[in-house]
């Protein structure tokens, strides 16, 4: 058979031929409710793509490397132009942790060095300023030249690409960064990466700022020119989306509301003198990863489009176009209980991020909501990545998903949606003004609050913690952060007692009030001595207005089912018994296995015990097994057309000799049956449409499990 004519003999079906034959395998079940799917970005989903789907999108014809960038940033003819950076994040509390992890993980495949700092150096706080609770929170704790070269020591930040979230006030971190290559006699000109500013994103985490969004565009628009100037492969500007993601919201959110950030970040540059060309090519963004695979494909190409439609608007040039993207697999995602499946979530997450065009990525360690990762899991996450570029291979293919139907068609989709949303916050002003009305607050919580409802029926499901979840599970041993406020206080003291203050008081008074040698002053002082406290408070005048604003609200998807996981973890330490349920299981096994099998994993999702010992001929075996088990809670399982004779007796057998016994019935039962049930004594009934969550904290709170 020739292989030109190997498909000719078979006839190309039409779509309307394909959804005739689609609709008579559904039996008359709806085309429409059984095969599109809407989602949370108000997108509907088809079952299947066609050519004609895509036909009039003009990026299509668009290369690698090629504005409007949807495919990617990078050109496809360079030898290993689609690599991105490992960017692994290093989260240790003190500098010389920070050191031992670094070269560790530095040797074992990570490319780029991300520092993450503690709350308190990202506020500007020294260690006798701070509460004893930011103090090594979330990252390292920093506040001198010294303690930098301590966690860096070994390290060429000449070869070694770096990232470095700087907080709301990004200056006092640069300077500490700029003294330490000017003390160890490497070159600034030779920085590659981002030490980030992004006041914003300290805004939606605390909701206030102590100082004016004035104050902290002064430094930014410093940082950035001096940038341009003596280190053009180094970006200061940092939009971080991330908090959008990792409090319920959705894609469009996501990106309209980052790309909002962005152009007001722009417009602050500009009002300061800096060319477009100046801002957009020190700017950075930062998104999460969730998991739905296509989508987050789609937000990551969307957003590099769109991206480059509005710097080419303020008439930037290609090069300026160009999105640079970090990208860390979301903490949204991860749960507490069943944690080793938090590696395949990370591992899809990753997928989608390399697949979308990121250039640097972090994959969180699959014990991150749980406790500091640990040798075995940071090696795990990292070993995800290097899986993925160097058995995958996917470094090798530039814009892997370029071409698909369903792909081209759901980015040019999200894109839409995301500038219709985009478009509504510049017509309030822009992002600043927008959160301070709280419109955008206003968007993520009505995305939480569908995403909540979705996991609390199970519909969205978390496997693990709302379905499928292992009662024998033994939990990770958590680790104690160390305590080391009054280790860093002491510290502090032991710098400023070798440091005298005038050795750079005077450099922080040209600080604040020589605008044009801003950075330079900042690095001598900080090399005489100055903290990041000191910086900081040179740069913030007293008596500045905070900014303020509604906070975001970060959480986990899982967190509402694992508090029920451990309330019932604590009663059953307080009690030495954990709380229990008996599933009255009546006649042949084909009549009530699948409704017993659906009532067991549904209280085990709630930490209870299923107490299942046989299956029982009639209502009066049932009931004595039931008040003999001393369980509090029975469910009754049988099929639907044995629950008129059985449920009544046994449901009034049950009250009249426990009246404390809650009865529940398996299934769902029509608005009369149901009613007579409920007349004879069943309390409620569980079913594929309960909301899981909500039946369960009231059987903890009805059984003493737990209290309001």
């Amino acid at each position: 058979m020739n292989k030109d004519t190997l498909f000719t003999q078979f006839p190309v079906p039409t779509y309307e031929q394909w959804r005739e034959a689609a609709e008579k395998s559904l039996k008359g079940a709806s085309f429409d409710a059984k095969l599109l799917t809407k989602t949370y970005e108000g997108i509907v989903r088809q079952p299947i793509y066609r050519t004609e789907d895509v036909a009039t999108l003009p990026q299509l014809d668009v290369e690698p490397g090629q504005a409007p960038f949807v495919r990617g940033t990078k050109s496809p003819y360079g030898g290993g132009a689609q690599r991105w950076e490992v960017c692994q994040e290093m989260t240790a509390s003190d500098a010389k942790s920070f050191n031992e992890t670094a070269l560790a993980d530095l040797a074992r495949g990570q490319t780029m060095l991300h520092l993450v700092l503690d709350r308190a150096a990202r506020a500007g706080l020294d260690p006798d300023e701070a509460l004893p609770e930011d103090i090594g929170a979330g990252g390292v704790s920093l506040f001198s030249v010294e303690d930098l070269a301590e966690a860096l020591r070994g390290l060429n930040l000449e070869e070694l690409p770096i990232f470095i979230p700087s907080g709301p006030l990004g200056l006092p971190v640069f300077a500490l960064v700029l003294a330490h290559l000017e003390a160890s006699g490497c070159k600034a000109g030779e920085l590659r990466g981002c030490i980030g500013q992004d006041p914003v994103a300290a805004l939606l985490a605390d909701g206030e700022l102590p100082y004016s969004l004035d104050t902290a565009f002064a430094a930014m628009a410093k940082m950035t020119r001096w940038a341009s100037e003596h280190a053009p492969q180094l970006k200061t500007i940092l939009v971080q989306g991330n908090a959008y993601y990792e409090s319920g919201g959705h894609a469009v959110a996501e990106l309209a509301f980052s790309l909002a950030t962005g152009v007001d970040y722009i417009q602050a540059m500009l009002e300061r003198g800096l060319s477009i060309e100046e801002a957009a090519g020190r700017m950075q963004f930062s998104f999460s990863i969730g998991s739905d695979v296509f989508m987050e494909i789609a937000k990551l190409r969307a957003a590099k489009m769109l991206w480059a439609n509005i710097v080419a608007s303020y008439g930037g040039s290609a090069e300026a176009q160009k999105m640079k993207i970090h990208a860390r697999t979301a903490a949204w995602t991860k749960t507490v209980y069943d944690p080793y499946v938090n590696m395949l979530r990370a591992t899809t997450e990753a997928f989608s991020a390399i697949v979308g065009g990121v250039d640097s990525l972090h994959v969180s360690a699959f014990d991150e909501a749980i406790r500091p990762a640990t040798d075995f899991s940071r090696r795990i996450a990292r070993n995800t990545q290097i899986i993925l570029e160097q058995e995958a291979h996917l470094a090798k293919v530039a814009d892997p998903a370029g071409g698909s139907w369903y792909v081209e068609w759901l980015t040019d989709e999200l894109a839409k949606k995301a500038w219709e949303l985009f478009l509504q916050v510049e017509e309030k002003g822009g992002m600043l003004r927008a959160l301070a009305t709280g419109f955008p607050q206003g968007v993520i919580a009505e995305s939480a609050a569908r995403k909540e409802k979705d996991i609390a029926e199970r519909k969205s499901r978390i496997v693990g913690t709302n379905m499928y979840p292992n009662p024998s599970e033994q939990p990770l041993p958590q680790q104690a952060a160390p305590a080391l406020h009054e280790q860093r206080i002491a510290a502090l003291r032991a710098h400023r007692a070798r440091k005298a203050p005038s050795a750079f008081s005077e450099r922080l008074a040209k600080l604040a009030h020589d605008a044009e040698e801003w950075v330079g002053h900042a690095v001598q002082a900080a090399l005489a001595g100055a903290t990041i406290g000191d910086l900081a408070k040179a740069l913030t005048r007293s008596g500045q207005t905070a900014t303020v604003i509604a906070p975001l609200r970060t959480h986990r998807a899982a967190e509402a089912f694992e508090a029920l996981r451990k309330q019932a973890d604590d009663y059953t330490h307080r009690t030495g018994q954990r709380p229990s349920v008996f599933l009255a299981a009546v006649g042949p096994v084909a009549k009530h296995k699948a409704r017993a099998d659906f009532a067991a994993e549904f209280f085990a999702v709630g930490g209870f015990a299923v107490l299942r010992p046989q299956a029982y001929g009639t209502a009066a075996e049932a009931k004595e097994a039931a008040l003999a088990s001393g369980a509090k809670i029975t469910v009754i399982c049988s099929d639907d057309a044995s629950y008129p004779e059985l449920v009544p007796p046994l449901a009034q057998a049950l009250k009249q000799e426990a009246a404390d016994m809650t009865v529940l019935l398996a299934g769902l039962p029509d608005a009369e049956q149901l009613a007579a049930y409920k007349a004879a004594g069943v309390d409620d009934c569980i079913h594929l449409r309960s909301n899981c969550y909500q039946m369960l904290r009231e059987l903890q709170e009805r059984t003493g499990v737990s209290s309001r």
